[in-house]
């Protein structure tokens, strides 16, 4: 399972009351994030995986893993398409 990290110098973020506000520095597309896409982007660490993210929030949110693993590719992918995150080597077993 590959980690999946933040690309720091890539964003500038803030929280504003219980949002994160996300600017991309070199599209500057704007994402503000609220409920579950704020705690996804809370849960990358840089030591989990795309699935043990969406493992994460579907337990957080007592949702069906299989819908809450789609929903968790679909804005990772939004990220990493902005170059927000990329994904890491794969974590030794």
């Amino acid at each position: 399972m590959a980690a999946i990290r933040k690309c720091t110098g890539n964003f500038v973020a803030t929280q504003v009351d219980e949002e994160i506000l996300i600017v991309d520095l070199e599209g500057g597309e704007l994402f503000s994030l609220t409920g579950t896409a704020k705690a996804v982007w809370q849960a990358i660490d840089g030591q989990r995986s795309e699935e043990e993210i969406a493992r994460q929030m579907a337990q957080l949110y007592e949702a069906d893993p299989q819908v809450i693993s789609g929903d968790v590719a679909g804005l990772l992918g939004q990220f990493e398409d902005a170059a927000l995150i990329e994904r890491g080597q794969h974590k030794p077993l």
